[in-house]
């Protein structure tokens, strides 16, 4: 089975002085930056997700601003596939499931933002379709909700979607634990 990662919408605006700035998005950004380094050495299929907002009123990811592009801790090299979505599921309209088809790949390594929402909305549907999946959630990033008038604090709102994806979604791990594994056997997470 071969096995590919899946960094979503790790661009501008999420990070500071961007339009929509989420809580630990450098941190974020630079971790996944390091998964994407050991990919890259191991040659191992690489997929970056790219959201370009077209919805009326949308603030944030408008098409040809600075804060749609790749962020500067994970910019896709010449050759690594780059996929542009409209939704928060990253199959929803894509080639997406195409691409991995056609690359035969199996198990997804997972990071990205907004945990929340299409981190959560894309790991969902990877399952659905058939993908193993691993979730890197020292490589994602969210903001705090509201709900009715509580505010709930980024964090929490990050460990409950982690919480509930590990439940059945996926296997949840840290970027050094998953690196590590790959240094042992030299293979990206089973």
């Amino acid at each position: 089975m071969k096995k590919a990662l899946l960094l979503i919408d790790i661009q501008n605006d999420y990070f500071p002085k961007g339009a929509m700035e989420l809580d630990g998005s450098t941190e974020a950004g630079y971790r996944a930056g390091d998964m994407l380094k050991r990919f890259r050495e191991g040659n191992l299929l690489v997929v970056h997700i790219q959201h370009i907002s077209i919805r009326p009123g949308a603030t944030f990811f408008l098409p040809d601003t600075e804060g749609v592009l790749f962020h500067e801790t994970v910019r896709p090299l010449p050759g690594e596939a780059v996929i542009q979505k409209y939704y928060p599921n990253s199959f929803r309209e894509t080639i997406l499931l195409d691409h991995l088809k056609k690359e035969q790949v199996g198990h997804l390594t997972i990071g990205g933002m907004m945990t929340h929402m299409c981190v959560d909305a894309t790991v969902r549907a990877a399952f659905d379709h058939g993908f193993a999946c691993t979730v890197l959630h020292d490589a994602c990033a969210t903001r705090a909700l509201t709900f009715g008038e509580q505010t709930i604090p980024a964090a929490q709102v990050h460990g409950a979607f982690m919480a509930a994806l590990g439940a059945v979604y996926a296997r949840i791990s840290g970027v050094r634990e998953v690196m590590e594994k790959m240094s042992s056997g030299g293979k990206a997470p089973a």
